[in-house]
């Protein structure tokens, strides 16, 4: 298949007798003196219309371009041919955006950012939270969609052009991802567990009746004059969880997992069959699907939180929220939550943001983008924690306690506890019940369609000839050794693997390949190369706020993160286990087993780059020239005069 690419080059002519032309076997070279082509209907440098100019010259419609005028400019149209099929691109410009807040806003905009912001400060944690996003999450979320829209390659790849010897950071992202992989989609299965469970007329975790339940069970609220709660107390919500659910009851820790609970692994397998067929053929059929699984949990969040804000007692949960507590800022631990916090929620340095970039236009606007996106994210989190507390001042007001002895669970117990248990007690429990969950699924759809596409774009750029035309078989492998991955998540004892996983395997691994990769871009790439790259693509260079920012601010950033996690490693608990030290040691094996890519892919291109050791040191952090990066890699050249 022949691909023809045309770059349109200004050249001043001070000699406009003749009409040259000229040709060549993999090309064809046209020069020509007349007016420069500057219509909307051009081509840019990659194949895709041109919605901009290419420079504020060539955008000027001067009189100077006139032909056979002194110093008029002259047309020089490059043709190249390539076997390679051109790159696929979304059908829309929604389609990416839809995508990319559908990535960002996940489950932890639901439970982990409300319990942050009250158990740090309540409002005085937004000041820690804004200067955080600000100074350190926006600036690594827009450098990341940057180099996937220039570069046009996947997290592995893309490195050639930048800084080969970094290219394990590639290969760490991916099994990153495939971490993710096998405990994220276990919440989904839980919640598809519950959404199955909820179409009855009586939700089966209010009441105490039931197989699982034992004699400690309560369904306690203030209107239950008979009716006492005590230490020994639990909820029927939470033993529905507990004991029906997840079936923890049967496992006693880690070094005994019990067998796999076949309803789980029918949930599961419907999930992932779903996502299979979602994203299958690539970004034209997952950019349809995100106009549902990206909009519906808005729609809920609006429901939830009208509904909410009528409840008696909502009032005491919004105060609980909000209230500031400015002497906790005084606390480094509030400022590392929050650091946290947004890093984690906007999800730089996971390869999605590369992958999906690398499907746009080459004049994007990826900067806007960046603003828009991560500004809804942000603010998703803010109005979940209004939703959220709105119905735990409600249960507060029900049982006649505090907010904080209702809202004493964090993580997933959040909503399928605490949340779940006040539903059921609403009017219309079914109704509100079924849209929750599929809320809860369709916000980790989403982030697994996004995971799941960094890494097989980042296969398909790196092995074109092997996978290209074989997409959809290769995301089936991938699909199935996802799901054998997390059968390990669901057996009895699945949600201490989860745990595990969430707490070690994931959070300081990708932290620091961030930071490296912001080095690598930064110190070793260089921003000045890099402002230059974005100023070709949008006609502006990023202010010196951006470059400080890149250069300075969020390596800090990253370093004040990876060195509190060092510094104050978290004590793992989840319900009455604790975890032992070995659990620990066998975390950080997890963790390194995926960042440990990085060092031995530094010492495997060292080994293999011809030459002298200064020769090959030199080589390894210069990028490849324009031409040698692949099959999507095309030559770029404007406003050579």
């Amino acid at each position: 298949m022949e691909m023809n690419q045309l770059v349109t080059m200004n050249r001043e002519d001070h000699n406009d007798k003749n009409k040259a032309e000229g040709s060549q076997e993999n090309g064809r070279l046209v020069a020509e003196k007349g007016p420069k082509v500057s219509s909307g209907t051009g081509q840019v440098s990659n194949g895709y219309p041109s919605t901009s100019p290419q420079s504020p010259r060539e955008g000027s419609g001067a009189g100077g371009d006139r032909p056979g005028a002194p110093g008029a400019f002259r047309t020089l149209v490059v043709q190249q041919t390539s076997l390679d099929p051109p790159r696929e691109t979304w059908s829309k410009k929604m389609d990416f955006l839809l995508s990319v807040i559908g990535y960002a806003v996940d489950l932890g905009n639901v439970w982990r950012f409300p319990y942050i912001c009250y158990q740090n400060g309540g409002g005085a944690f937004l000041l820690p939270y804004l200067l955080m996003a600000v100074f350190g999450g926006v600036p690594l979320f827009y450098m990341e969609l940057a180099l996937g829209q220039f570069h046009r390659s996947g997290c592995i790849s893309i490195w050639k052009h930048i800084c080969p010897i970094f290219k394990g950071i590639g290969f760490a992202i991916c099994i990153i991802a495939l971490y993710i992989a096998f405990y994220y989609n276990t919440i989904m299965a839980w919640a598809l567990y519950y959404l199955l469970s909820s179409f009855h007329s009586t939700l089966p975790w209010t009441t105490c009746n039931n197989a699982w339940n034992t004699p400690n069970c309560t369904h306690y609220l203030s209107t239950d004059l008979n009716v006492s709660w005590t230490n020994a107390s639990i909820s029927p919500a939470e033993e529905f969880y507990t004991r029906q659910v997840l079936q923890v009851h049967l496992s006693p820790g880690l070094h005994q997992l019990g067998a796999v609970s076949w309803q789980l692994a029918l949930c599961l397998l419907f999930i992932f069959t779903v996502v299979y067929f979602s994203i299958w053929k690539g970004v034209k059929t997952s950019g349809k699907v995100v106009w549902v699984t990206a909009t519906f949990p808005y729609l809920v969040l609006l429901i939830l939180l009208v509904r909410g804000a009528t409840l008696p007692g909502a009032w005491r949960g919004v105060v609980f929220y909000l209230q500031p507590d400015w002497d906790k800022l005084l606390s480094t631990t509030v400022w590392i939550d929050a650091a946290a916090q947004i890093f984690f929620s906007l999800g730089p340095g996971f390869g999605v943001l590369l992958a999906f970039a690398s499907y746009n236009p080459f004049h994007n606007n990826c900067y806007k983008d960046a603003l828009v996106t991560s500004s809804v994210n942000c603010l998703t989190s803010f109005v979940s924690g209004f939703v959220i507390f709105t119905v735990l001042g409600y249960m507060a007001e029900m049982r006649q306690q505090g907010v904080e002895t209702v809202a004493k669970d964090a993580g997933p117990s959040l909503l399928f506890i605490i949340y779940a248990e006040a539903i059921a007690n609403m009017p219309a429990a079914t109704f509100f019940a079924i849209i929750f969950f599929l809320m809860i699924i369709m916000l980790g759809l989403d982030s697994t369609f996004a995971g799941l596409e960094g890494v097989i774009t980042a296969m398909l750029d790196e092995f074109p000839h092997l996978l290209a035309r074989r997409r959809e078989w290769f995301v089936l492998g991938l699909v199935c050794v996802c799901y054998l991955g997390a059968l390990s998540t669901l057996t009895y004892g699945g949600a201490f693997v989860v745990k595990l996983f969430e707490e070690y395997a994931t959070g300081p691994a990708v932290i620091t390949v961030v930071f490296l990769e912001v080095i690598a871009v930064s110190w070793f790439y260089g921003t000045k190369r890099f402002c230059n790259d974005v100023q070709l693509m949008l006609g502006f260079s990023p202010g010196l706020f951006w470059r400080v920012c890149w250069v300075a601010i969020c390596p800090c950033f990253l370093l004040f993160i990876i060195g509190s996690f060092l510094a104050f490693p978290p004590e793992v608990k989840l319900f009455d286990y604790v975890y032992p030290f070995w659990t620990t040691v066998l975390g950080y094996c997890i963790g390194v087993s995926s960042f440990i890519c990085v060092p031995s892919y530094m010492v495997y291109h060292l080994l293999t780059t011809k030459g002298t050791f200064k020769q090959r040191l030199l080589k390894s952090i210069t990028p490849e020239p324009p031409g040698c990066g692949g099959p999507h890699r095309d030559v770029i050249i404007t406003n050579a005069v």
